[in-house]
């Protein structure tokens, strides 16, 4: 495989996770309802990810070295303390997807997921904040992550009914976007250092389980909701966790090869690309404006690919 063809290999790896989304969604905002609490759905769905991360991290070596190397940076300050913590933005985001989705419907989740996500990713980029270092505020960022924001309007205009709307509820999923610019730079960061992204993975899955938990257990104590057992079915339900797995340690390798605002567009063209299959699948239906969407959001990547090639030509030319 040539040169060319494999630096498109991480573009095509972060928009076929940002696929398995779609299907994430719908299994965490479904467990979320069915439990009557989207903390609980949470909860689950981080036990279920990091029992995978666990199982497959004890039997591939390794990712076992790249934990040991996570730990002695951290312990030695090569890793300021703050990159431990991206466990927390993949709990926030969890939780807002487990308990907004069941009020607002995946339409208006989605919307201010990534209007969050994409504006916070273009500041992430700008300060520097993931491995590839300072990514200036550019006119063609800014229109890529603007026509990203729009394509996921457009893709689920028909699907916002009036009765939807919940302010805190949308608030929240806007501060959960956010947090996923941010912890998707940590994690780049965190791969960049333990060279295993599946490392990263673990380390965000163990955070966010942890202070899921507490939380769970703290409500629980003070007898303001009793836990509704789990389900017994259908099996899909339990495939956030799973998917969630695969998904971080997927854009922790990608980041830092495209950059934040390239994996946020990337992801968000996938998801509505699999919104999109789900409706032919199982409702069989062909959305005209979300095809309009999926079609707007690649062009908003390809839009991200052009800056990026460009400005890579013109530090090859100025080079001495």
């Amino acid at each position: 495989m040539s040169g060319g063809a494999r630096s498109w290999i991480p573009w095509l790896a972060a928009a076929g996770v940002g696929s398995l989304t779609a299907v994430q969604s719908r299994a965490n905002g479904s467990l979320g309802t069915i439990l009557e609490s989207g903390l609980h759905a949470s909860v689950v769905s981080f036990a279920v990810g990091l029992t995978v991360l666990t199982v497959v991290g004890l039997t591939v070596t390794r990712i076992r070295l790249g934990l040991v190397c996570l730990l002695a940076a951290l312990r030695s300050g090569e890793m300021p303390w703050w990159c431990a913590m991206g466990g927390v933005f993949g709990a926030l985001f969890i939780f807002s997807q487990s308990f907004t989705v069941g009020i607002i419907g995946v339409a208006l989740f989605a919307v201010a997921l990534v209007s969050g996500q994409n504006l916070a990713s273009l500041i992430v980029d700008a300060v520097g904040l993931g491995p590839r270092g300072r990514q200036p505020v550019s006119v063609v960022r800014i229109a890529s992550s603007t026509i990203g924001i729009v394509a996921v309007g457009i893709a689920v205009s028909g699907r916002v009914g009036e009765d939807s709307l919940s302010v805190p509820a949308v608030a929240l999923c806007v501060v959960a976007g956010i947090g996923v610019a941010i912890q998707q730079a940590i994690n780049g960061r965190l791969t960049t250092i333990s060279r295993e992204p599946m490392a990263a993975a673990w380390a965000n899955f163990a955070v966010g389980s942890l202070i899921l938990t507490l939380a769970l257990l703290m409500i629980t104590a003070t007898g303001a909701r009793a836990l509704e057992p789990l389900p017994a079915g259908p099996w899909w339900l339990y495939l956030g966790g799973i998917i969630g797995a695969i998904f971080i340690a997927t854009t922790a390798w990608v980041v830092g090869k495209v950059g934040v605002l390239a994996v946020s567009l990337l992801v968000t063209a996938g998801q509505l690309t699999g919104a999109l299959v789900l409706d032919v699948v199982i409702l069989d239906v062909v959305d005209g404006p979300l095809i309009a969407g999926v079609l707007l959001s690649f062009g908003a990547v390809a839009l991200t690919a052009l800056g990026t090639s460009r400005n890579r030509s013109s530090m090859t030319s100025d080079a001495p």
